[in-house]
């Protein structure tokens, strides 16, 4: 298993159920070139039992992309890995942070965070098939295992399993009384927490997760930590992607209106093979946030993007509130 140097962490885009596939990560991939890219989190089973072509399927431009798995058979797990590296993914990470109902009858996600040697099983039957590194996101807790010392000895446990890259959202998991939505809003941020792992664990490249929102929030925790995870901000702001890029890596701001017309050719290359323009431009909806002329963007997008036979004229039409407004 090779490692990554720890500045490919540096900044990344959470996986995300039902939000970061192949077609999010393409317009995030325009938005900033250095960012680290995952797809949502795939089942293990489902990969191993069948599907592989439809769950694995990227494009070559995501890169560096991560394939994210839920599981927690590591001969399973070991068999989905090996199918996510020949397709191409440049790391495999086990998530240990999914706080659904659905995940903690599979008996995965934030419920193995009782279960550290487990899960340092699944790391090392992983990586003992791949040579992509093999990373762990989780949560700083779960339920009454609330401890400090909790969260260092599932981290001792990971270092030994020869983990070399922990992501950490830094609330607990509620796994009773609290939906999946609940859980990534009420359990309180504790970042202090992750600065203090990375001061014990100087080695680890240690990724912060967990209601990071601005250019400035992520600047700050850069000071503390390896890198940052932005997700729902990512989605629902896009450009701040863009923002990061230019403020991370001196890049020139991008226009999202360039930006737009770059997605053109992937657009209008999936519309030939039968994709629906809905199923794209859901996305991108959030990329004007706080522009004038934004509202007007959104809904004729919302609107039109869902009519029989919708294409690029579409977003054409969507743009045009936009350069009314400027």
């Amino acid at each position: 298993m090779q490692p990554i140097d720890p500045s490919a962490f540096r900044l990344t885009v959470a996986p995300m159920m039902d939000w970061t596939d192949r077609h999010c990560r393409y317009f995030h991939r325009l938005l900033s070139p250095h960012a680290r890219l995952y797809t949502e989190m795939v089942t293990s089973a489902a990969l191993v039992r069948g599907g592989q072509v439809r769950l694995l399927e990227h494009s070559h431009e995501e890169h560096p992309v991560a394939l994210q798995l839920g599981g927690s058979d590591p001969a399973e797990l070991a068999s989905a890995a090996i199918l996510g590296a020949q397709a191409g993914y440049d790391e495999i990470n086990l998530n240990v942070g999914c706080p659904s109902d659905r995940v903690q009858s599979g008996k995965f996600g934030a419920c193995l965070m009782r279960e550290p040697e487990l899960v340092g099983e699944c790391v090392r039957a992983m990586a003992g098939v791949v040579d992509v590194p093999v990373t762990v996101k989780c949560r700083i807790g779960v339920d009454d295992q609330d401890e400090y010392a909790d969260l260092q000895h599932f981290t001792q446990v990971m270092v030994q399993a020869g983990v070399k890259h922990l992501v950490v959202h830094a609330r607990k998991a509620w796994l009773e009384g609290l939906s999946p939505k609940e859980n990534r809003e009420i359990p309180p941020l504790d970042y202090g927490r992750v600065y203090r792992l990375k001061q014990e664990f100087p080695d680890l490249t240690i990724v912060i997760n967990g209601g990071i929102t601005t250019v400035e929030a992520v600047q700050e925790h850069l000071a503390h930590v390896d890198g940052v995870m932005l997700g729902r901000a990512a989605y629902h702001d896009p450009f701040v992607l863009a923002q990061l890029e230019t403020a991370l890596y001196g890049a020139p701001m991008a226009d999202r209106a360039d930006v737009l017309e770059r997605m053109r050719i992937y657009i209008e290359a999936e519309l030939a093979r039968g994709t629906a323009l809905k199923h794209i431009t859901r996305h991108i909806l959030g990329l004007y946030q706080g522009e004038p002329g934004a509202r007007g963007f959104r809904r004729q997008l919302s609107e039109g993007a869902h009519l029989p036979g919708a294409d690029w004229s579409v977003i054409e039409s969507a743009m045009a509130p936009l350069r009314q407004a400027a």
